[in-house]
């Protein structure tokens, strides 16, 4: 990925540029928050991870997308994540 619009079947996707890892894991989060600061590394997750601007081709709702690559981390995340 270079930066470029990604679009998948629910998602058109905006990379971040701080993604260490630039792919699309398995497991993933919507978060409705356009403009809550996600910090990826603060979460401690055991395998990779990756966050994406999102626009959710449903119902057209922008958000971000958390992609993780282990279920553990989705967990994690879920049970961690308080947006401003």
């Amino acid at each position: 990925m270079n930066g470029k619009t990604i679009t998948t079947a629910q998602y058109k996707l905006f990379p971040s540029p701080r993604n260490v890892h630039r792919e699309i894991f398995m497991h993933q989060v919507f978060v409705p928050y356009p403009y809550a600061l996600i910090d990826l590394p603060s979460f401690d997750f055991k395998g990779k991870s990756s966050l994406y601007a999102a626009c959710r081709l449903s119902d057209m709702k922008m958000g971000q997308l958390v992609t993780l690559e282990l279920v553990v981390d989705e967990a994690r995340f879920r049970a961690r994540f308080v947006p401003d």
